[in-house]
């Protein structure tokens, strides 16, 4: 968070140097946010199960961390990931504006509360979101929906989309069907009298899959298509692609049994900062994620791994000296402790625990700063501070480390009632438990049974071949719940005592 200020602060001074403008541009998953018209290509999100209580506390949550920037005022461009398709549009596309006017003098709390009727459920979800932020004092927004139903290729119909919400003025919108995935939205933004072409993105499922990703190479067949033809016109323009790749930033590296990757092989997103100036590479793309340390690059967890899903990929263009420019090292992971981050720094992710639910996504926003200027020197680019490049340590993911002992649950401090209990989720306890008979690993624990966990496979080998029926088994443990079954998750081997 102190690099992050850091660069927050130099761009506000570079910025006003030059008498530009300076903004901030967010991608951020938000988890499956859906309206409340009662239906649902998603099970979990149908009438029934996911409430008005349920979606306000969603929209509060987003709310919450979109105001952790430009001091509460908001980024003046967001790219939103898992939005609901809408399943009963109306006839006329929506009047955002329109609708936060009519909804001008009452708060979302009312409206998802005593005053809820069919006309609030009826609201898109992106429309619900603009009001929330508006509650919070976040206005001023377009909002471009990438509302097609139908992924290129297969014909199937999206559930969720990318949506982009930006104060700047929308000169023109393009939607990009792509295989099987939703459609990728293209905004052309005036800012400051030069356009900048932004791009939101949210590709096939399955970053480590090597089935999937002849999809998403086809997703960035798509995606590398477009920009070509804008660098043709102009080799030096203004881009920003942003969103849910569903891939590392060093895909091919870190699977390289992957022939060919959407992300480094197609789109040719690289980790050379100052490679992508020469006209000669062809790509013109860097990937942002280089800008933080190794040990750093992280805003997703999938099996005691980092992953690095949501990405802002930059053009050559922003770093030469007219239109728009990126503030160097201004990248970073929105990492809120006490809000989107849990006690051991991991994404609280949303869970519909108790009446209203609780949690955010489990993804971190990522952010990066720009600002106009006024040279007009296409291609003549400015001064780096430690230019980044690709390095073989690149390759290695990082895992996800938690010392139990800081952020365990002391057993005096659970709260009253039983364990298995949604709101003790998510807690790391002490265990020391009798191990039960059975082909599954299990411990019975202050009286109730659990299952025992964890994603290293070879962890769980040896946890049933030391440990047999009436041991003892202590270690610490996260308690959860995956499909009706209560269980302890070990995250290493130094979590067995």
């Amino acid at each position: 968070m102190i690099r992050c200020l850091r660069a927050y602060i130099l761009g506000l001074v570079f910025a006003a140097s030059l008498g530009a403008r300076s903004f901030t541009v967010v991608a951020y998953n938000v988890e499956n946010l859906f309206d409340l018209d009662g239906v649902a290509a998603y099970e979990d999100y149908q009438a029934g199960k996911y409430t008005p209580a349920h979606a306000l506390t969603k929209l509060h949550n987003i709310a919450a961390v979109v105001g952790k920037y430009e001091s509460g005022r908001g980024p003046d461009i967001l790219l939103l990931s898992e939005i609901e398709v809408d399943a009963t549009p109306s006839a006329q596309p929506p009047d955002y504006d329109a609708i936060l006017r009519r909804y001008a003098g009452m708060k979302l709390d009312d409206m998802l509360g005593a005053r809820f009727d069919r006309e609030v459920a009826d609201l898109p979800a992106e429309a619900l979101l603009a009001k929330a932020l508006a509650d919070r004092g976040m206005t001023g927004y377009h909002v471009i929906s990438g509302e097609a139903a139908t992924a290129a290729g297969t014909g199937r119909r999206m559930g969720i989309k990318c949506v982009v919400f930006t104060r700047f003025a929308v000169r023109a919108v393009r939607l990009h069907p792509i295989q099987d995935a939703r459609p990728i939205v293209e905004a052309q933004l005036e800012v400051d009298g030069v356009v900048l072409h932004v791009f939101a993105n949210h590709w096939k499922s399955g970053a480590s899959d090597p089935v999937t990703e002849k999809t998403r190479v086809e997703n960035a067949r798509t995606l590398r298509a477009r920009v070509d033809e804008i660098l043709r016109d102009d080799p030096y323009a203004d881009i920003i692609l942003g969103g849910d790749f569903n891939s590392q930033y060093n895909q091919h590296r870190r699977y390289p049994a992957m022939e060919r990757t959407g992300i480094d092989d197609v789109l040719g997103a690289r980790g050379d900062e100052l490679g992508i100036r020469d006209l000669r590479q062809g790509s013109g793309l860097y990937n942002l994620w280089y800008e933080l340390p190794t040990a750093e690059r992280g805003s997703d967890t999938y099996r005691g791994e980092w992953g690095t899903l949501i990405q802002l990929i930059v053009s050559r263009g922003l770093y030469d000296r007219r239109g728009v420019q990126y503030v160097d090292n201004s990248f970073g992971v929105g990492r809120f402790p006490g809000l989107n981050a849990d006690a051991k720094g991991l994404p609280f992710r949303w869970a519909f625990d108790g009446p209203g639910g609780r949690g955010f996504s489990d993804h971190f926003p990522v952010h990066a700063r720009f600002v106009t200027v006024t040279d007009n020197r296409p291609g003549d680019f400015m001064a780096l501070d430690r230019p980044s490049r690709e390095t073989p340590g690149d390759a290695q993911p990082v895992l996800v480390r938690v010392d139990p002992a800081q952020v365990a649950t002391a057993l005096a401090d659970l709260p009253p009632g039983p364990l298995r209990s949604d709101v003790n989720k998510g807690r790391i306890l002490r265990v020391e438990g009798r191990v039960l008979p059975g082909n599954r690993l299990a411990v019975e624990f202050r009286g109730e049974s659990f299952d025992v966990f964890s994603f290293d496979a070879a962890l769980r080998e040896k946890l049933r071949a030391d440990f047999r029926a009436g041991d003892t088994l202590r270690f610490y443990g996260e308690l959860g719940q995956y499909r009706d079954r209560w269980q302890f998750i070990i995250q290493d081997a130094s979590w067995v005592k």
